[in-house]
């Protein structure tokens, strides 16, 4: 494909949380289609410097900012260092996030504190620093979790509550920066194939049972799904909390 064909040919794209996993995915097939992109990381310099390598190999323009969700300082630092490198910022992919599973009388304040900052908190500090920069076509797209419709084991309650978080704020700011021409989505993925939640792991079997489609989704699935919402053929569709999850909420 030709770079002129290419459909974000010319947008810029900021990807929190993207050094591995879905995020990683999401980061490379927005490149692929065309996007300049930025990716954020905490802990894993490593797997980000693989992800940057693998789209520069590609022709891909790619820059990685450490930079942790929670902390505003570093977040609008993150949001301008892509502009500055970039020269403009059309899409953000608020995918930073953390999981952590135990009895509500057991979950520790620490874990709830650090989920509320990272799974909440984050998506309101990188979408505010970014919006600052985006201009009409703007794009802002959640990565949620089936799970804030749909919890069927015990011990995820807080974990649902940020992602059902997530879901309310998308509504909201769909509302809120329509008239500027921004649009505002969901994706609520369900088990997907990742090193923290691998297919062939302890849980598993038990979340396979609970799929129409008895398989783990992969993260170029997910990738599909930001690449349209970031695409002008998507520019009627906002506000949407859009699963994909193999029927896992079927």
């Amino acid at each position: 494909m030709s770079t002129d064909t290419k459909k974000l040919t010319g947008k810029v794209a900021l990807v929190t949380g993207a050094s591995r996993g879905i995020g990683a995915a999401i980061a490379k097939g927005l490149a692929d289609d065309g996007a300049s992109v930025a990716i954020t990381y905490t802990s894993s310099p490593q797997k980000a410097d693989e992800v940057v390598r693998a789209i520069e190999v590609t022709g891909g323009k790619v820059l990685a900012i450490r930079a942790d969700s929670a902390d505003a300082e570093a977040v609008n630092k993150a949001v301008a260092g892509t502009v500055k490198a970039f020269g403009r910022l059309d899409i953000l992919v608020n995918n930073a996030g953390l999981f952590a599973m135990a009895p509500i009388d057991e979950f520790k304040i620490e874990d709830f504190d650090r989920l509320i900052a990272v799974n909440v908190k984050g998506v309101f500090l990188a979408t505010q620093s970014a919006i600052r920069h985006m201009g009409e076509g703007g794009r802002i797209i959640n990565i949620g979790s089936v799970n804030s419709d749909s919890m069927p084991f015990a011990g995820g309650s807080v974990y649902a509550l940020t992602k059902g978080a997530v879901a309310s704020f998308t509504r909201g700011l769909a509302r809120d920066l329509g008239p500027r021409g921004i649009t505002v989505n969901n994706i609520q993925p369900g088990p997907v194939d990742t090193d923290m939640n691998p297919a062939d792991g302890a849980f598993a079997a038990q979340l396979k049972d609970l799929m129409a489609i008895k398989r783990y989704g992969h993260g170029n699935e997910i990738a599909a799904l930001v690449s349209f919402l970031a695409s002008p053929e998507a520019a009627f569709i906002t506000g949407a909390s859009i699963k994909i999850d193999g029927g896992f909420d079927a």
